[in-house]
């Protein structure tokens, strides 16, 4: 498993390097919108069926406040709407950077 060496806002993106020296530069738009909470992606009901929640994102939600350190595993984001459930593991994070 990967573990951060370094994070900081840059502009409109979060950058991150692994202490195996890979970078990644990520949108915070896409980062809010990508939340993993269960507010954000919903969650499974007793059947199985997961309901995803409308988001309504306001313009200080896309503006990252701080981030904390999760184990050795992943970042907590605080947003500027208050919003800060989403735990987001280096393998997702990883995950994020490579989407189109």
């Amino acid at each position: 498993m990967s573990k951060l060496d370094h994070a900081t806002v840059i502009g409109n993106e979060l950058a991150l390097r692994f202490e195996e020296g890979e970078e990644l530069f990520l949108p915070l738009d896409l980062l809010r919108r990508a939340c993993p909470c269960a507010a954000c992606q919903g969650e499974p009901d007793a059947l199985g069926r997961v309901l995803r929640p409308v988001q309504q994102i306001g313009p200080r939600g896309f503006e990252l406040l701080r981030f904390q350190v999760i184990g050795g595993y992943a970042l907590q984001l605080f947003w500027g709407d208050g919003h800060s459930t989403g735990i987001y593991s280096h393998d997702y994070l990883k995950r994020l950077a490579v989407l189109p």
